[in-house]
Order: C-alpha cells, then sequence, then structure tokens
C-alpha cells in the first residue's frame, strides 16, 4: 500500500483490520502466519496512523486468492461458501474448526479456516430474526459446546444487531440493516464447553451490507450562483453544481448523471447552456449572451442516480442563478448635442446640466472621463461621475461673467471590448447664462487683527472694520452693527465702521483668551432679499504694569524662638512678562517694632524667608506689614499684611497644644479668668439642680388638708357654655303639653299613708304620650301637675313624683316612686364637723339649730 502525508512519511505506522495479516513500515503487507484462504477474495482495512497530527486514513485492500495445488496431500473436507453464492438450508454449516489427521493415524493437527464474508442485503424485510449463517465445530460430536460472537454488532454498540444460538450455532440479523449507517461488521465467534473453557480458537467473521437505492441525490446547495460575460463563446465555462448521493458509489445506485430541465427565459434560444452530464459543469452552448437585453438567467438542475436512468433512478433538482456580467461593447454618448442653462450668481452646480449623458454599459465599464473640448477664459474643474456636467470650480460672479460657451467630451476610462467598430467618445456644447442675484457684503479682511496697550481711553478709535458689497450694479447702501461683543468693550459706527471703545480694556480680564479679545460685526445691505456677511475683529492686548504684586501667603505660623522655623513667601502678580518678577521685599520703617522683631532674607527673585530677629516673642498673633515691589516700568510696590501666629513649639518644630491656643490671641492671665468662669457656671447648675431635686422631695412628702377621696379639685365641671341663638335651637314643645287623662292620679284611694312605708298598693301606670301633641296650653299642662302632686296621698308633699316630661311607656328603669326621705326633726348633724372647713358653713347651720 502506498500513502503520502506530505510530510515524508516519517513516523507513519501501518495497522489492518485482521489479525492474519500485518503491513510494514514501507507499506509492505504480508501475512503474520500460515493462513489458509477459504474464498477467492478477501478483503481488508488498512488504516494510515500519524502519531504527531493524530490524523488516520484508511483504505481497503482487496486480496484475490490465486489456485495452487494442494500440498502433503490435504485437501479440504469442506466446502467453501462463496460470496454472491445464493445460500442453502443443507449447505449453510460452516465449518471453521476442522480437525485433519495425520498420516499414522496417531496426531491430530488441528488448522483453522478463514470464513469468507457473509453479505446481508440492507432494507431487509424479515421476517427477524434471519438466519444468516450457521457455524459449528467437529468436536461437538464429543462434547457440548457453547458458541458466542463478540464485536460491534453483537456487543458492542450497536448492540444486539447480531445473534447466535450458543447452542445449535446459527447466526441471526435481528433488525433491518442500513449500509449507509454502516457498511461492514467485524465480529469473532467463540466456542468454549460447559465449563468455559475454549475448546477452538476464535475466528474472525466480515459481514458486509449489500447496497440498496434508497437514497436521492442531494445538491450541496440549493441555489447555485455563477455569471458568465456577454457575447461570450460557445463551450465558455460557467459553473459547477454538485450532488452527491449515499449510496455505494462503485454501483449504480450511486452513479450521479445530471440534465439541465428548464431555462429561463428562454431568449435569444431556449437551450443557450448545456451541463456535463457526469462533472456538473454548465458551459455556453449558444452565442448571443447581451446584458443590454437580459441580465440574468434561472437554470434548473435535475441529478439522478442509477446513472441517469429516470425510470429506476431518484432524482433531485436545484437552481442555478447565472448573472450575465457587462462588457464594454457600449461607448457613451450624449443624449442631446446641445445644451442651455441658467445658473445664479455664486452658484457652484446646476442640477440642471445633469444627466445629459446616455451609458449603456453598467459599473464599472460605465466609467466616463469628460473633459472640456472648449472653453471661455473661466475654467473648470473635470466632472467625476457619468452622470455629472462640468460644474465650477468656484462660485461665478455676474459682474465678471455673464455666460459661458463650453463644449464637453466624454469617453470611457475603461477600452472598448475587442470587435467593436464605434466611436469611443461623444461631444456636446453647454451654453451657461448667470444670472444676477443680491449677493451678500463680505469683510475684505477676516479675521482682522490689531495690537495696541490695554487700559486705553473710552472713546479711543481703534481702527474702521468695513464691508465691500459685491454687487456693483447695485446701488445700496451698507449698515453695520455688532453681533457679539462679550465684554460690551466696543462701538462701531453704523455707516462707516469706525470702532471705538465704549469702555477700558483690560488684559487680565475674564474675556481674554491668550491676550486676545474677540468680537464679531454684522455688515447688511438694503436690497431685495437683504443680504448680510460677517467679520470678526481680534484684538491683541499689550501688558502694561496695572497690577500690584499680592503677598503670598496670607497666614503662617512660627516658634517663639528663632532658628526653629521660618516662612517662606512669595508673591503673586496679574500681569505677566516683564512687569512681574523678581520682586522685593522688605519690612516698613513704620512701626519701628516691625524691624526690631523681624527680618526677611531674600533666596530668589520669587521667594523670601520671614523669621524673628530676636530671640524670644511671646506667644500670640502678629500682623507683619511686608512691602513687595515688582519690576515693572514704572515698578509698582503694594503693602500686604501677614498674620504669624507665634506659638511654643517642642523639639520638632511643632506647635504645642497649649501653645496653638496661646497663639490665638489669649494670655495666660485670660485663659485661667475663662477657666474660672467656666467652674462658676458649672457651680451654680450644680446648686440649680440640687434645690430642685429637694423642692421636688418637700412637695411629695406634705400632708393634705383634706382627704384625698374627698379632695375634688381637678373635678372641674364647667356649666357656663352658652347655645346658639333662638333660631338654632328647634326644640318640640309638646314634649311639655298635657297628656291625655290624669285619672290614674285623681282616681286614687283615698287615705292618709305613712310617709315612711311604701304603698302596698300598684305601682301608677304613666299614660301613654300620644302621637298627636295636645292642644293644651303649657301653663294648664303644669297646673294639673300640681294638682296631682297636692292630691297624692302615697307620698308626703315634699317627695312628690311630678311628672313634667314623659319618656314613653315599656321603660327598663325601674319606678323610683319607693324613694323614702325622713321627715324627722331629731336629725343629728353633728358629724358635718368631722368634714373638714368645707363643710363648717353647713354644720354651723344645722348642728345648732336646737341650741339656738
Amino acid at each position: 500500500v502506498k500513502f503520502n502525508n506530505c510530510a515524508g512519511n516519517k513516523g507513519v505506522r501501518y495497522e489492518t483490520n485482521s489479525l492474519d495479516f500485518k503491513v510494514r513500515a514501507d507499506g509492505t503487507m504480508y501475512a503474520a502466519h500460515q493462513v489458509p484462504m477459504p474464498s477467492k477474495q478477501l478483503i481488508l482495512m488498512v488504516t494510515a496512523w500519524d502519531p504527531p497530527s493524530l490524523g488516520r486514513w484508511e483504505a481497503m485492500v482487496q486480496l484475490l486468492v490465486a489456485e495452487k495445488s494442494q500440498h502433503n496431500g490435504h485437501k479440504p473436507k469442506g466446502r467453501k461458501t462463496v460470496p454472491g453464492e445464493p445460500v442453502q438450508q443443507q449447505s449453510d454449516t460452516l465449518l471453521p474448526w476442522r480437525q485433519h489427521q495425520s498420516a499414522n493415524g496417531l496426531r491430530r493437527q488441528k488448522r483453522d479456516w478463514v470464513i469468507p464474508p457473509i453479505n446481508v442485503p440492507e432494507n431487509s424485510r424479515g421476517p427477524f430474526p434471519q438466519q444468516l449463517v450457521r457455524i459449528r465445530s467437529d468436536k461437538d460430536k464429543e462434547i457440548h459446546i457453547r458458541y458466542s460472537i463478540t464485536g460491534v454488532g453483537a456487543d458492542q454498540p450497536p448492540m444486539e444487531v447480531f445473534s447466535i444460538d450458543p447452542v445449535s450455532g446459527r447466526m441471526y440479523v435481528t433488525r433491518p440493516m442500513d449500509r449507509e449507517e454502516r457498511a461492514s461488521y467485524h465480529l469473532r465467534a467463540h466456542a468454549v464447553d460447559m465449563n468455559g473453557n475454549k475448546v477452538e480458537n476464535p475466528i474472525d467473521l466480515y459481514i458486509y451490507v449489500i447496497d440498496m437505492n434508497d437514497n436521492r441525490p442531494e445538491f450541496i446547495n440549493q441555489v447555485y450562483n455563477g455569471s458568465v460575460d456577454e457575447g461570450s463563446k460557445p463551450g465558455t465555462y460557467v459553473m459547477t453544481v454538485t450532488a452527491n448521493d449515499a449510496d455505494d458509489s462503485t454501483t449504480a445506485n450511486g452513479m450521479v448523471r445530471y440534465r439541465i430541465v428548464t431555462q429561463t427565459p428562454q431568449s435569444p434560444s431556449q437551450n443557450m447552456f448545456t451541463i456535463n452530464s457526469e462533472t456538473g459543469d454548465i458551459v455556453t452552448v449558444a452565442a448571443g449572451l447581451d446584458r443590454e437585453k437580459v441580465q440574468q438567467y434561472i437554470v434548473i438542475v435535475q441529478a439522478t442516480d442509477m446513472e441517469g436512468n429516470l425510470n429506476y433512478g431518484l432524482s433531485n433538482t436545484a437552481t442555478a442563478i447565472i448573472t450575465v456580467t457587462d462588457v464594454n461593447d457600449n461607448p457613451p454618448e450624449f443624449t442631446t448635442s446641445t445644451v442651455s442653462i441658467n445658473t445664479p450668481a455664486g452658484s457652484l452646480s446646476n442640477g440642471a446640466a445633469r444627466r445629459q449623458k446616455a451609458v449603456r454599459d453598467g459599473t464599472p465599464r460605465a466609467t466616463c472621463t469628460s473633459a472640456l473640448a472648449s472653453s471661455s477664459s473661466f475654467g473648470f474643474p473635470r466632472p467625476r461621475g457619468p452622470r455629472e456636467m462640468p460644474h465650477f470650480a468656484a462660485a461665478v460672479d455676474y459682474e465678471m461673467n455673464r455666460a459661458f460657451m463650453l463644449t464637453v467630451m466624454v469617453s470611457n476610462q475603461a477600452p472598448l471590448a475587442s470587435g467593436i467598430q464605434m466611436s469611443f467618445q461623444s461631444t456636446a456644447g453647454v451654453t451657461i447664462s448667470v444670472t444676477d442675484v443680491n449677493e451678500a457684503p463680505y469683510f475684505p479682511t477676516n479675521h482682522k487683527l490689531i495690537r495696541l496697550e490695554e487700559g486705553v481711553p473710552t472713546g479711543t478709535v481703534l481702527t474702521t472694520f468695513s464691508a465691500v458689497d459685491p454687487d456693483r450694479f447695485m446701488q445700496q447702501a451698507v449698515r453695520y452693527s455688532k453681533l457679539s461683543d462679550p465684554a460690551n468693550w466696543l462701538n462701531i459706527n453704523a455707516t462707516n465702521g469706525q470702532i471705538t471703545t465704549a469702555a477700558v480694556l483690560d488684559r487680565e480680564s475674564d474675556y481674554i483668551k491668550n491676550n486676545v479679545y474677540e468680537a464679531t460685526f454684522l455688515a447688511a445691505d438694503n436690497g431685495i432679499p437683504p443680504a448680510s456677511g460677517t467679520g470678526t475683529l481680534q484684538i491683541y492686548l499689550i501688558d502694561i504694569n496695572d497690577n500690584a504684586p499680592e503677598l503670598l501667603p496670607k497666614e503662617a505660623q512660627i516658634c517663639e524662638k528663632p532658628n526653629l522655623n521660618v516662612i517662606n513667601i512669595t508673591a503673586a502678580d496679574a500681569d505677566i512678562d516683564p512687569n512681574v518678577g523678581p520682586f522685593v521685599f522688605e519690612l516698613p520703617s513704620v512701626p519701628s517694632a516691625v524691624r526690631k522683631n523681624w527680618t526677611i532674607t531674600r533666596l530668589n527673585g520669587d521667594y523670601a524667608q520671614l523669621s524673628l530677629r530676636i530671640m524670644y516673642l511671646e506667644a500670640g498673633v502678629y500682623d507683619v506689614p511686608i512691602i513687595v515691589t515688582d519690576s515693572g516700568n514704572p515698578p509698582l510696590y503694594n503693602t500686604s499684611i501677614i498674620k504669624v501666629k507665634v506659638c511654643p513649639c517642642d523639639e520638632n518644630g511643632d506647635c504645642t497644644t497649649i501653645g496653638a491656643v496661646a497663639a490665638a490671641g489669649l494670655g495666660t492671665g485670660a485663659i485661667i479668668a475663662i477657666l474660672i468662669c467656666i467652674i462658676i457656671l458649672l457651680t451654680m447648675v450644680l446648686l440649680f439642680v440640687v434645690w430642685m431635686k429637694r423642692r421636688e422631695k418637700e412637695r411629695h412628702t406634705k400632708q393634705l388638708l383634706i382627704d384625698p377621696e374627698d379632695d375634688v379639685r381637678d373635678n372641674i365641671l364647667k356649666y357656663d357654655e352658652e347655645g346658639g341663638g333662638e333660631e338654632d335651637q328647634d326644640y318640640d314643645l309638646s314634649q311639655l303639653q298635657q297628656p291625655e287623662t290624669m285619672d290614674h292620679v285623681l282616681n286614687k284611694t283615698p287615705g292618709v299613708r305613712r310617709v315612711d312605708e311604701r304603698p302596698i298598693g300598684a305601682e301608677p301606670q304613666y299614660p301613654i304620650r300620644p302621637v298627636i301633641p295636645h292642644p293644651g296650653d303649657i301653663g294648664d299642662f303644669i297646673n294639673e301637675g300640681l294638682r296631682a302632686a297636692d292630691n297624692d296621698p302615697t307620698a308626703p308633699p315634699y317627695d312628690s313624683l311630678l311628672v313634667f316630661d314623659y319618656e314613653g311607656s315599656g321603660s327598663t328603669a325601674g319606678s323610683v316612686s319607693s324613694l323614702n326621705s325622713s321627715s324627722s326633726g331629731d336629725q343629728d348633724y353633728d358629724y358635718l364637723n368631722d368634714w373638714g372647713p368645707r363643710f363648717k358653713k353647713l354644720a354651723d347651720m344645722y348642728g345648732g339649730g336646737e341650741e339656738d
């Protein structure tokens, strides 16, 4: 076998699916041992394995057995099964394990047979299980043998495709086979005794699935796209369509043939293309392809197996879209030979001058090169596209040119295809008339820059910023106005554009950027319609020394003893060079204590150091004046105050806590006074709290004058609430009117009753209130009640029950007529003296009556 892995076949290993044959490193196949060949052919699978890439490649090897004479007088005693030979019931038994007897009859030599491949057709309808072959050993006459099979399809996935009767050795297929799923199976048959001991060596069984035409050809794509140039000659290649058939390609079942079914459109011929029936290549078969007439063809292609036999083969279709590509076979040409257009002044192009060119070819062969064959002295650039006429390189000016005469020539950038006998270019005349329009005024110098020193007084004339009106043939006036003046520093004369200052210009203002102040002005004419233009004026301000320096920092801290630390000071100046540093720092002569206590040491042009001159300075806050002078011409100075906190310091030169307090401006006496005030205030608060606690305790321990149960001071009853006016009170006066009858009072039993005895008679029953009020007078009702009380013998006169309102019958409350009161005159009221001062008045009135 030959193999090439494009790397010199270094390290390639070969393997076979049979233990009887091996392959050397050079590809030579040899028999591993003496192998009897029971059939005329043997099919093996050889695998080439590349360990570095882990790649595997397989190839099928068919060994043909040559006829030769038998040696040693041995002849096979059994019948060999040839593939494809009909299997009969009387000859389906294979004896793979044959026992051969030696010539002397004393020794038996075992020789294994190679079982020929077993062919099984796919898609068999059964019934299943279907017997394939019977395997037996000639030792089964002596001992009981059990047969089994192993391998893919038996005890390996897919499982139980094949089975074997362990007693009879008949092997079966259990279900329909599918060659496209698996084309062959390699099994091993085993023979063991009842104890599981090996009786015979395992033999190889090869089962091949016979292909059936059960798969249609399948196109790789349902839609194929191809292209061909227009005007192509017959036989020009267009594209290739491919269909695959899952059936065996070595048989007619998998041999696919192609043909064209339809072509759309059928112009200029119904057979513009043909297809190679075996390869699927589509080529042109007729001339006349023209993109300007037909840009695309749709071809239906059919693939049929069984070598294209439409009666027995299976078919499938796909669509091939063939696009006719353009070639440069049509030169460009203008639709008209002369063009007249009008364009307003100031325009760069004109839409009316477009689409005057006819181009039949498509991109990119439609790309044209246009040129001006002749024109006026005014220049034009070259047109850029196939559908553009010349456009103006600059805005046209009516005052300069009122009309243009052009000759335009157009040609393809690509040369015409060979064999085209036509002019490759076309020309046309173009007349362009310019119409006058009102153009906006413009400032000749925009942006205009002027330089001057800052601080110029108000009303100073800076410059004249005037605009020009391009309409020379129109009598128009130009007016000026401010459009943008952020600081409102400028004024402009509306007639002549003269610019003056409205305020002092300050370079240090926030409106200045990089020493430049910008203002925008507007120039407008009085045309119809009015037009306006803008201009920007830039004023570069030169710095003058108009800002005195400021001392930095404003506050500092220093130790009360010198040589421990110093204060670094500097200055800030809003001006720029040369009106800033170097600065001069000095102490004023007045007051004299300043120079006595402090001194300044110059470090460089921008920095100096402030330190103590004396050996000790009391802690506190000191205002130290310092005079700072810049280097301007003339120089400016400023006397600045720096607040210096002098405080005691530790060994590291840092202010201590007490020193920081002292440095805040308080002396020792002031600190002591503050502490004493705080102590006194805390003492007063403590005494007040103690006094409140004591007063609260005394209030709780003080005895009350009266019994708490008789103390009614908290029971305040308010009776002085007045109601609304009479119009807000709706009384039912019928409740006070006389009842229907008073017979229950007048008809009582006569006689005098004991006042301390409850009447034995029945309780008086009060009349039921009538629904309709009694029409009697309220006075009569009261008189009747009085008379009933006077004539009632059942109760004392002062304990009579007088009814002045009627609540209705059936009340759940009991009668109060049984209440008695003592009328004895010997009542003792002396107990009122024990009730306290509140009842002293009553005790005096009742307790001492008999004595009086």
